[in-house]
């Protein structure tokens, strides 16, 4: 697997954050807009007005120990690797 620099990771974040933001919400037009009036003065125009109603999102963190198993690799072209013993006993 291939890891990413800081600054790919960060754009990829904010990606997702706006994916969930745009697609966790439902919006409902409650005014229709109208173009201004374009002559050689312009009278100001209205813009749409809506209703938003997002999602409520808790988010949080925790701290978790997990134990990994030791695994140890020998490659096709090495000799097997020998377990030492631990420090302070004889063989």
């Amino acid at each position: 697997m291939k890891s990413c620099n800081p600054t790919t990771a960060a754009l990829l974040l904010a990606l997702g954050a706006s994916a969930i933001a745009l697609g966790g919400c439902r919006a409902e037009q409650t005014q229709e807009g109208e173009l201004p009036d374009v002559d050689v003065t312009a009278e100001g125009g209205q813009l749409p007005e809506y209703d938003v109603e997002t999602a409520d999102v808790d988010v949080g963190t925790r701290e978790e120990t997990v134990t990994v198993p030791d695994i140890d690799v020998t490659m096709p072209d090495e000799p097997p690797k020998q377990e030492e013993p631990p420090p302070g006993e004889d063989q």
